[in-house]
């Protein structure tokens, strides 16, 4: 009888880890749309994929297309050298990012899809260089997924650094859903973690397990195509693209698996199911889903102190509705939702800027920024 009951608490224990995390359905408002206007930063853009800005106040856009573009008082200017940028479908020139340290060292680092490597087609890459007369010098490739492939689908990828000093960025499954994701041994579906050289570092979580991607840190993701650093905890955030339906926010974890394709909250395109399965023990539940989606692109907190009802919650785009949408938090767990920019159109980017405004990149727009009223 001891052995059946222990037996009985075994099974009740392993359900109870099999559960998914409580995702209330938070409805989302429109209550604080007439507080701002919006303004136009920079006009003239086809799709603005990644932003950042230099110590003087300038900022480097890069458009999917493969341009660089500094934008300084006004006047945009195309920066020259810039690599060979593989263009297809969703992959092309993708993020930028500077480093912690740039005013000492000048690094700048970028991901773009490259025909580089072995097969057809192209696949993330990861470079850093250095701005000198308007011109990448310096250029350093730091990783490259493989194989290449000719899909055209789930490139990710955005970049971050941790306060350790770490680069994160994230590669989608590339259209190969039943075997990248779920394999660490191959490229593609994972966030990877490398020294700011490029270099594998040796706490990484399978740097000695046989045949493993070093350069991984989760795995089980399906195209993320948002990534930020919590001002606070420091943790890395980010959210990806469901099917239909099971778009994510996560928290990325050292080595963990974030149940891509096992487990999900979507569906196929088509309506019909890919899994039974919400929940597995062993993989992760996000902190938040989307159904129906709203395909997120960009994110970061909002600080500064400009908007001080939305400081330390979450800004994500909508591809779908062209919106962006305030994720409101309590620690890890949402508790609002609400619309910030409505029906400014397929919004590929938002970031905090310096000066402390929301920015908002828009395919074939620009870029805005909200200036509260």
């Amino acid at each position: 009888m001891k052995s059946l009951s222990l037996f009985l608490l075994l099974a009740f224990a392993l359900q109870g880890c099999a559960q998914p995390k409580k995702n209330e359905s938070v409805a989302i408002s429109s209550e604080n749309i007439q507080k701002y206007t919006i303004e136009t930063v920079v006009s003239g853009l086809n799709n603005p994929w990644g932003m950042t800005w230099l110590p003087d106040g300038s900022m480097l856009i890069t458009e999917k297309s493969g341009s660089l573009i500094h934008f300084e008082n006004g006047t945009k200017t195309k920066i020259e050298n810039v690599p060979d940028i593989y263009v297809r479908g969703q992959g092309g020139f993708m993020d930028v990012e500077l480093h912690p340290n740039y005013a000492e060292n000048g690094w700048i680092y970028f991901t773009h899809a490259s025909s580089e490597g072995s097969g057809q087609g192209g696949n993330t890459k990861v470079i850093r260089a250095q701005l000198n007369n308007n011109q990448l010098t310096n250029i350093e490739s730091l990783y490259k997924a493989e194989p290449n492939s000719r899909r055209g689908q789930h490139f990710g990828s955005r970049i971050e650094f941790d306060n350790e000093g770490y680069l994160y960025f994230s590669v989608g499954d590339r259209g190969n859903r039943d075997v990248n994701p779920q394999d660490i041994t191959r490229d593609n579906g994972k966030i990877y973690r490398l020294n700011d050289d490029g270099s594998i570092p040796n706490d990484n979580p399978f740097v000695d397990e046989a045949n493993a991607v070093k350069a991984i840190y989760s795995y089980g993701h399906r195209n993320p195509q948002g990534m930020a650093k919590h001002p606070k905890t420091g943790k890395i955030w980010t959210h990806e693209h469901g099917p239909k339906g099971g778009d994510e926010i996560n928290v990325i974890k050292k080595g963990a698996n974030f149940g891509w394709p096992v487990i999900s909250y979507g569906v196929n395109y088509s309506g019909s199911k890919f899994t039974e399965e919400t929940a597995r023990p062993g993989m992760e539940q996000p902190v938040y889903y989307w159904t129906p989606s709203i395909a997120p692109c960009g994110m970061d907190f909002v600080t500064g102190g400009k908007y001080p009802e939305w400081e330390g919650h979450l800004l994500v785009g909508s591809l779908k509705f062209n919106y962006v949408e305030l994720v409101k938090l309590n620690g890890e767990t949402v508790t609002g939702r609400e619309k910030i920019a409505d029906g400014v159109g397929r919004v590929r980017n938002v970031k905090m800027g310096p000066d402390g405004f929301v920015y908002i990149a828009i395919e074939g727009q620009g870029i805005v920024r909200l200036l509260p009223k």
